[in-house]
């Protein structure tokens, strides 16, 4: 059986707008991740980038549930001896909840040269103003 690759004018890339405010990171990371991927659509293919473009509005009002304020770690290191460091999920919050949401989707998404591309699909900002009103998004109600 042969298989049947989507051609350009089948993987047209849309433009979506989630808002973030009141939703759970969790949820909202997963549904962003399928939508980066592409696997809502029927044209799904695992190794082409048939995604659509996400951006994420009201960063800053999204929710964490239970004692993740405190207890949740986000670690990186510098690079030099002894240059592990660590945030809470909460001090993230306030500093660049943009950030936050990032990780959350970054981390659902392939750690491949595929996921990469995926990555430069996303656009995360704190507050309710976007500018991307030329792409004509379309908002999506999680």
């Amino acid at each position: 059986m042969k298989s049947v690759i989507p051609g350009e004018k089948e993987m047209q890339k849309q433009w979506h707008v989630v808002d973030a405010e009141g939703q759970i990171l969790g949820r909202l990371a997963t549904r962003v991740a399928r939508l980066l991927t592409g696997k809502e659509k029927p044209v799904y293919t695992p190794f082409l980038d048939t995604g659509d473009h996400v951006i994420v509005i009201n960063a800053d009002k999204v929710r964490l549930t239970g004692k993740k304020l405190t207890g949740k770690m986000y670690r990186h290191h510098t690079g030099y001896p002894g240059g592990l460091r660590e945030v809470s999920a909460g001090v993230l919050m306030a500093r660049t909840p943009e950030r936050l949401v990032r990780e959350a989707v970054f981390g659902m998404l392939p750690k491949t040269k595929l996921g990469r591309a995926m990555r430069k699909k996303l656009r995360v900002y704190s507050g309710s103003q976007h500018p991307h009103q030329a792409q004509r998004p379309v908002a999506l109600a999680l």
